[in-house]
């Protein structure tokens, strides 16, 4: 049967609005647009309740433990999980290119610098997309990759312990209609990027995997140059065992692939 969890929906408003990430310089300080707490019906494909497919959703379920023994705030681990999502992206979804440009480490307790995301969104606009290709690859690289097909594909697992609570969920986009998306500024101290809020909509059809463990992960797709859906997801606010005091602690990372 799905459970019921809590996320924050975007609401639409005649003005621009924005994130104001790490505001007055302040590490952590995030001060977000208006946003609405939703009661939302989640299916849990472990159990079998929905399926999804990368092809088809743009997401992925996969089993695929990690060598790395502790993701330390120092980055020494950084080359060997590099290479490892490099190689399960090749493999998975026959991409020829791999470039992975951020980890995000994501703690849910209130003295964390960097807590889970509680908006339903997406990482990229379009012009977002187009600018950090720019920024990461530099002017002429960037050119060369516009000609084919780039995607940009995040990859979230746990860290120490299985998802006991607030645990990532997805939105299939063919349930998502185009009037839901909201385009939002990003605003860091050094940079501005845009990303993509959603509205609430009866028809979302949620689905997320239940207890996660460290060995398991999502890849999902952000942005694709050739059309493929991009993934409103969030954490969802719901909790599998209230005996478990557990802290949810995860990463994300962030690629971009050539096909």
């Amino acid at each position: 049967m799905p459970r019921m969890g809590t996320v924050n929906y975007h609401v639409h408003k005649p003005e621009r609005q924005a994130f104001r990430i790490d505001a007055d310089g302040v590490p952590g300080r995030l001060v977000s647009p208006e946003l609405v707490a939703t009661r939302v019906s989640v299916k849990d494909l472990r159990t079998g309740e929905a399926a999804v497919s990368f092809a088809r959703d743009g997401v992925a379920f996969a089993n695929h433990p990690t060598s790395v023994g502790s993701f330390a705030t120092e980055t020494d681990w950084a080359p060997v999980y590099d290479s490892e999502l490099a190689d399960l992206l090749t493999r998975d979804l026959g991409v020829r290119d791999v470039v992975v440009f951020d980890h995000t480490i994501r703690e849910d307790d209130p003295a964390s610098d960097r807590k889970p995301a509680r908006n339903v969104h997406s990482d990229y606009s379009r012009d977002g997309a187009e600018k950090r290709l720019v920024d990461i690859l530099g002017e002429a690289r960037a050119s060369e990759w516009s000609k084919g097909r780039y995607a940009f594909i995040n990859v979230w697992r746990p860290l120490d312990n299985p998802i006991n609570s607030a645990p990532l969920g997805f939105i299939r986009p063919s349930s998502v209609a185009g009037s839901d998306w909201i385009l939002l500024d990003l605003i860091y101290p050094d940079r501005r990027g845009q990303i993509l809020g959603l509205a609430a909509n009866d028809d979302h059809e949620w689905v997320y995997s239940s207890c996660m463990k460290p060995g398991e992960l999502f890849y999902f797709n952000i942005f694709d140059s050739c059309g493929l859906p991009s993934v409103a997801h969030s954490a969802v606010d719901l909790v599998e065992d209230p005996d478990i005091e557990s802290i949810r602690r995860s990463i994300e990372s962030r690629t971009l692939v050539r096909y």
